[in-house]
């Protein structure tokens, strides 16, 4: 796995400020790899920042739908990212099995154009994704039937435990479709409030990182006053876990 990443997002007021001094403190904590936002936007600053602080970006979070999928792809192909992650599909998308299927069709399309580059495409789940259920099965696990293979998931467990489910059960099912998990904890509170680092909060973390043992882990918060410190705290966790 090479050690875990960190999601930029959770440090993305800094990187907005000066994305090279960001970076520069993430490899200074111990990271040898991020998981870029907004490809495209932030291509010039990821190209130049990565390889200044020897870092790389196998995973990254860009909309896919409705989007220039092209730019997108090239964007990541140019910046060695193997893995482009759609981040979200809002919650009425996710009430019906058509609604269900017709966004598996648009990711498997996409997945299509990504393979002309060389990337592969994944989904990243929030709450709403297991919350709802189809025939008495989390929406996400429908969702998953109708992948074509080669689209891979990004489990948010954190968003997955506060949605009702059993985390590690859920990574056990879906098994090999897992290429990486967001490592976070805290309260469960759907509004994001009271993150905490990895391991400090009331997330079965140890269970979550034994069910995707091969699994990218990805450090996130959603929001936290001090960020930085707390992104410490969780990497020196899943540094000990490794152990």
């Amino acid at each position: 796995m090479g050690g875990p990443s960190v999601q930029l997002y959770s440090v993305r007021d800094a990187f907005a400020a000066d994305p090279d001094e960001t970076l520069r403190r993430l490899a200074a904590i111990g990271f040898r790899q991020v998981e870029p936002y907004g490809v495209v936007e932030n291509a010039e600053a990821l190209g130049a920042g990565l390889a200044a602080h020897g870092l790389s970006a196998p995973t990254a979070h860009a909309a896919l739908a409705g989007k220039d999928q092209d730019a997108v792809f090239a964007a990541a192909r140019e910046l060695g990212i193997g893995v482009v992650v759609e981040p979200l599909v809002p919650a009425p998308r996710w009430q019906s099995f058509a609604d269900i299927s017709e966004t598996a069709s648009a990711l498997n399309a996409a997945a299509k154009v990504a393979a002309g580059y060389g990337v592969r495409v994944g989904y990243h789940n929030h709450w709403w994704e297991l919350e709802s259920r189809i025939s008495g099965r989390s929406a996400l696990e429908v969702f998953a039937d109708r992948l074509s293979p080669e689209i891979v998931l990004e489990v948010d467990a954190y968003w997955a435990t506060a949605g009702g489910e059993d985390a590690p059960a859920l990574l056990r099912r879906l098994g090999e479709r897992v290429c990486a998990i967001h490592v976070k904890d805290g309260a469960l509170a759907t509004d994001a409030t009271g993150q905490v680092p990895a391991g400090q909060g009331r997330m079965p973390m140890p269970s979550v990182l034994a069910a995707a043992p091969d699994a990218l882990r990805v450090v996130e918060f959603d929001q936290h006053e001090d960020v930085f410190g707390s992104i410490a705290e969780s990497f020196a966790y899943l540094a000990g876990a490794r152990q």
